[in-house]
Formats: C-alpha cells, sequence, structure tokens
C-alpha cells in the first residue's frame, strides 16, 4: 500500500480507491494516511518551537468537500471512510451498537447536537454539564463511543485566529450527526447488517493481504 502523496487532492483519490483509511498508524503496516504520504509532508518540528504538519491541514478540506466521512472510526482513533462504504459500515455498525438509553449521558449527547446542528467539542462538552474539573477526559470517552457508533461524526475543523487572523493551534472538530450532515438517505444500507460485514471483511482482505484476521475484525469492532 506504499505510496508517495504530497497533496490532499491526491489522497482524496487514495481514499476513494481503498474506501477506509485510518488518520495516523493502525497496527496494520502501511495503512494509515501517515504512512501513505510523503516524507515532506509529515510532521515536523522546527528550531523555533513551530511546527508544521500538512496531513493535518488536509483533514478540513477532505471532509469538508463531501465524498468522505471522517470520525474516531477504528479503535477509537481517527480516520476516513469513502461515501461509497458508507452505508455498509454504518449498517454493520450500528446494528451491533448498544442501543441509547433514556436518560443517558449518550442521549443528552446526541439530542444537544440535533438542536444546535452542530458544535465543536468543547462548546458541546459545556452544554451537556460536562464543565467541571477533570470532567473532559469523561465526556471524550462518550463522544468517542458515539463516534465508533456511528452516531457522531466530525463537519468540518475550527481553529483559534491571532490578532492578525491567521489560525494556529491544532484546532476544534465540529461535531454533529452523520443524518444531519449527510442526509437520512445517505445512511441506508438495502444489504442486511450480516451481509455488509462480510463485504466489509472481503474487501479489507483483499486491501490488506498481510493482514490477520482478527487484525481486520479489530478495525470494525465497535
Amino acid at each position: 500500500m506504499k505510496r508517495d502523496i504530497y497533496s490532499a487532492a491526491s489522497l482524496m483519490a487514495y481514499i476513494q480507491e481503498v474506501g477506509f483509511l485510518p488518520l495516523l498508524r493502525s497496527g496494520i503496516y502501511g495503512f494509515s494516511a501517515e504512512e501513505v504520504v510523503s516524507d515532506d509532508c509529515r510532521y515536523v518540528v522546527f528550531p523555533d518551537g513551530g511546527w508544521d504538519w500538512p496531513l493535518w491541514k488536509w483533514k478540513g478540506p477532505i471532509v469538508t468537500s463531501g465524498g468522505f466521512v471522517y470520525g474516531k472510526f477504528f479503535a477509537g482513533k481517527a480516520g476516513f471512510v469513502s461515501r461509497e462504504w458508507w452505508p455498509d459500515f454504518y449498517n454493520y455498525r450500528r446494528s451491533v451498537a448498544p442501543d441509547v438509553e433514556e436518560g443517558s449521558i449518550e442521549e443528552t449527547i446526541l439530542l444537544t447536537l440535533q438542536e444546535h446542528g452542530s458544535l465543536i467539542t468543547r462548546e458541546l462538552r459545556a452544554a451537556c454539564g460536562f464543565d467541571g474539573p477533570r470532567m473532559r477526559g469523561k465526556f471524550d470517552g462518550y463522544v468517542t463511543r458515539l463516534q465508533m457508533q456511528c452516531r457522531v461524526v466530525t463537519e468540518d475543523f475550527v481553529y483559534p485566529t491571532d490578532k492578525h487572523g491567521r489560525e494556529y493551534g491544532w484546532g476544534w472538530s465540529l461535531l454533529t450527526t452523520p443524518e444531519a450532515l449527510y442526509g437520512k438517505e445517505a445512511c441506508i444500507c438495502e444489504r442486511t447488517p450480516l451481509e455488509s460485514y462480510e463485504r466489509l471483511t472481503a474487501h479489507l482482505g483483499t486491501l490488506l493481504p498481510e493482514a490477520t484476521a482478527k487484525q481486520i475484525e479489530r478495525l470494525l469492532r465497535v
């Protein structure tokens, strides 16, 4: 799977080709955006303490292109799913995800997103009442689980700006639901969840011939 990708456009073409791609190293050799981009596009720290990471900056344009779904989908780590493969991925994941219980924190998060449309992570955390000390990590765990269940996705990334209007920092995920972002019809799959799972495993098995069945199962596990 080794490539030498230099631009967001070429990375989009690659994700469209493979269907699934974790952002950072996944535990399966070569199966991540981090590993297929050119060395020039990887993370670098400058002597003055500044940094550059073209791959990190490409996330926003890729997500807002409309052709890919982004979230923490792979063992709690972020990655891309092409819109072509999203219905099967959604179909299987939602079939094995636990129900959202009435009155639960998960329900509060989803209802808050439905009310506001989309919120950056810290706004969502505050709106759900998780603004106390040491609450950030606990809340982020709930959001990650909802992303693994294909109930929450990233719409874009929001960056703070300095006094000159220049963006800086790592940015914040702008979160929403896939139904709100793409429409309910984009999440409909005519196959059964089992048929979707078999289609997913067959595709990933072909894509990753050196991966074990256990590694592929782990990629798809909620």
